[in-house]
């Protein structure tokens, strides 16, 4: 249902935009509440406002803190490795156990819940690529409404993050833990299962009018459409992408919250605690409920079930290694670049270095992309996982 926002709910939401402070955001945000119809159409905008209001008042809280000389440790974590995947789950759910079994991190583990207070780092291998995991504090319900003090945080990371790792407890009611963490994602705009469609809005001054790049399509409108709701919220300069099936009430939604998926991989716990007929139902059942997702049965406490975790991580982040030698070597470099699946060897030959574009002459190739070993391809051609490429340019030396 269409919010049928007023011109001056429009306008007040203009403000919040323009605000430069958090003192100016939180006075814009209230402006702008108190301005928005009520009704069923706009439900799911008033909560977001509210929520945003609760961590931009928490933020200006925290920063008065600070100023008096109070410290504390970290909640953002910055990203290293190849990707940052945050682990989620319930108090007690195991989450600390499964950092400890795949990475090389020691958090602290306890009976008590909630023992984790802030984000724990650790890095896992999968062969010769290292991905950051990151232990978080509990997960629970409400949290996207503001139920614990850290959940804005919490979900912060999550949508910050690469993949997420869900950790389930098999032995306390493991759908309705998923069903809540579902639920609390997607109430937030993070879907851990692909939608049908995707909606990026980008503003800035690079942009000359609302330009609407479509690569799927528009139910029940048209780019003009897309453009004059840009237009009516005076996003004059911006560019919108589509991807999938996309409405214009989704096209709206996206202009007041970041509507992004995050891949994901369930980890059902404590499985030495049930018999192997349980154990096959629960991961039957959660299949139902999410069947995208790819479900392993672990046991942190006798650290079992793990082998196969880091391949399955790797592939659910769709990453690709690419190797590079120098001409006339007969070996590659030991660390490979990490590129998204799709990458071509355009993005490889950036990655490494954005001159040899200029004097790029052609790319010798081995490896599963290949037609034959050494064969000679340029730009556009698609890199797989192990592929090793040799690049030729015009200018000896570059």
């Amino acid at each position: 249902m269409p919010t049928n926002l007023t011109a001056e709910a429009k306008a007040k939401w203009v403000k919040y935009l323009e605000a430069r402070t958090t003192e100016e955001r939180i006075e814009a945000l209230e402006e702008f509440l108190s301005a928005i119809p009520k009704h069923k159409g706009t439900e799911n905008l008033v909560a977001w406002t509210r929520r945003k209001l609760s961590e931009l008042r928490r933020e200006l809280e925290e920063r008065k803190v600070k100023r008096g000389g109070g410290s504390g440790p970290l909640f953002f974590i910055e990203k290293e490795g190849a990707a940052q995947v945050v682990i989620l789950g319930f108090p007690s759910s195991g989450k600390s156990s499964i950092l400890r079994a795949l990475t090389n991190a020691r958090p602290e583990v306890g009976q008590v819940p909630f023992t984790t207070k802030f984000p724990v780092p650790g890095m896992m291998l999968f062969e010769d690529v290292q991905i950051q995991l990151i232990d978080t504090p509990a997960f629970a319900e409400g949290i996207s409404k503001g139920s614990i003090r850290w959940g804005t945080k919490l979900l912060g990371l999550a949508r910050n993050a690469d993949g997420l790792l869900l950790v389930l407890d098999s032995t306390s009611e493991p759908l309705r833990q998923l069903d809540v963490i579902l639920t609390e994602l997607g109430g937030v705009g993070i879907h851990v299962m692909r939608p049908k469609g995707q909606v990026q809005i980008l503003r800035g001054r690079g942009f000359q009018g609302v330009r609407v790049i479509i690569n799927g399509r528009l139910i029940g409108c048209t780019a003009d459409d897309v453009r004059k709701l840009l237009e009516g919220y005076r996003l004059y300069n911006s560019e919108v992408r589509i991807l999938g099936e996309v409405t214009l009430d989704e096209v709206e939604r996206a202009i007041f919250e970041k509507v992004c998926y995050k891949p994901s991989l369930i980890l059902l716990n404590k499985v030495d605690l049930l018999n192997p007929e349980q154990v096959s139902e629960l991961v039957e059942s959660i299949k139902r409920r999410a069947p995208s997702i790819e479900v392993v049965p672990v046991s942190a406490l006798m650290v079992r079930g793990f082998e196969g975790v880091p391949y399955l991580v790797f592939k659910m982040l769709s990453l690709i290694r690419v190797y590079t030698k120098e001409p006339n070597s007969d070996t590659h470099t030991p660390k490979p670049l990490i590129l998204r699946e799709g990458s071509t060897v355009e993005d490889a030959v950036r990655e490494i270095r954005e001159d040899f574009l200029r004097f790029f002459k052609y790319v010798r190739i081995w490896g599963p992309s290949a037609k034959y070993s050494g064969e000679k391809v340029g730009l556009t051609h698609k890199l797989m996982d192990k592929d090793v490429i040799e690049i030729r340019t015009t200018v000896k030396g570059i």
